[in-house]
């Protein structure tokens, strides 16, 4: 039996988040449907980000998917602040840069991980 992993368990709870957000992305608030115009972004743009969020998560999990989960959820995030920086909304932009940076912390444990096997 294996040995219980740090390194799993983070890519889980980031998958885990990953989930959540795409789930509140789908089945957006009336705050969040808001959020996306202001953005100017067409109307149909939340199911796209929350699936590209749930197919992350769904890459995440797995180990031998980890880096691509990890490389599309780093792109998702990068557009995030991406959005709310260029309105402005600097604020707004510290949790997904957060997030990116525990994204790549991911992708960096993954990536040696395969290499040190």
């Amino acid at each position: 039996m294996k040995r219980f992993s740090l390194r799993n368990l983070f890519a889980w709870l980031l998958a885990a988040f990953f989930v959540i957000g795409g789930t509140m992305n789908i089945f957006a608030t009336e705050q969040i449907l808001a959020d996306y115009d202001r953005w100017g972004y067409p109307g149909w743009f939340h199911y796209l980000t929350g699936t590209l969020e749930w197919a992350s998560a769904i890459l995440m999990i797995f180990p031998a998917t980890r880096l691509a989960g990890s490389a599309l959820a780093g792109c998702v995030m990068l557009g995030a602040a991406a959005t709310v920086l260029s309105h402005g909304e600097y604020g707004h932009a510290v949790p997904p840069l957060v997030v990116l940076a525990l994204v790549c912390l991911n992708l960096w444990l993954t990536w040696r991980a395969r290499n040190t096997a």
